[in-house]
């Protein structure tokens, strides 16, 4: 059966590491881009045994780099990947079956989440996110993080999964909290959080029922427990970095300048 060729696009920095399962895994496709921000490893090696096109960009934003990626796809058709992702067992099939009469301009894929030691649970709500899109009809939302492919109009959850590996250690997690948390004070600013204090005090506590709790990690054992904690760690710095930064404004708005001070 005839079906809609298919890009797959894939942004790396030093991915050596996970980027051989991400790429084996969609090398059914006509297509691979692998857009790298300045690798020092591999990355490049590996991408081009993949039959893949290796090509870099300076690294301008987490939104900017996909959207580059997707503009450099030669197939209107984009299946959108990290590094750090595959293609789960059953994913070609059934990726095959909708290219073959797509009803949506894009589609919603689950993901599984590693966390430290062990996968997820399967009993614990799964991330999803849209991720295969006909490109003329999406784009990137163009948010420091969290960014999400926004579609021009109605999308479709499919029974595809996608395998995340993400940080491997708790170093590694607490880091990307702290540099997420200092990317995403931009997106709030724009948005214009108020009560910002009692977020402070709240939130956190609200982050950390609503992953261990509601969305059932707690059945990850210690590994759902610390990952819950560090996402309220997270919650806690971005709105601790966004009042220093409003109290540093208000700070440099009341300073009269040199010569005007008390001796």
């Amino acid at each position: 059966m005839n079906r809609q060729p298919l890009s797959v696009v894939v942004t790396t920095l030093d991915s050596a590491d996970t980027l051989p399962a991400c790429l084996a895994s969609v090398a059914w496709a006509e297509d691979i881009v692998v857009l790298d921000s300045g690798s020092t490893d591999a990355t490049r090696r590996i991408a081009e045994a993949h039959g893949a096109r290796f090509l870099t960009r300076p690294f301008t934003g987490y939104s900017e780099q996909k959207q580059a990626a997707i503009d450099l796809a030669r197939h209107d058709w984009v299946l959108l990947l990290d590094s750090d992702e595959k293609l789960a067992e059953g994913g070609e099939d059934a990726l095959r079956a909708v290219l073959a009469d797509p009803d949506r301009w894009g589609y919603v894929l689950w993901r599984r989440e590693w966390l430290f030691w062990r996968w997820q649970s399967p009993r614990s709500r799964l991330n999803h996110y849209v991720r295969l899109f006909d490109r003329r009809h999406a784009r990137m939302n163009g948010l420091k993080v969290h960014e999400t492919v926004a579609v021009d109009g109605p999308v479709r959850q499919l029974d595809v999964m996608i395998d995340h590996y993400g940080e491997r250690d708790i170093t590694g997690r607490t880091h990307k909290a702290n540099r997420y948390s200092s990317l995403q004070v931009e997106d709030l600013e724009r948005r214009g959080v108020g009560q910002l204090k009692l977020r402070l005090v709240c939130y956190p506590w609200i982050a950390f029922v609503r992953y261990y709790f509601l969305r059932g990690h707690w059945r990850e054992g210690w590994a759902g427990f610390v990952a819950a904690r560090v996402h309220a760690f997270y919650a806690f710095l971005k709105y601790a970095k966004l009042y220093e930064v409003r109290r540093g404004r208000v700070a440099v708005d009341r300073d009269p300048g040199p010569g005007t001070r008390d001796p």
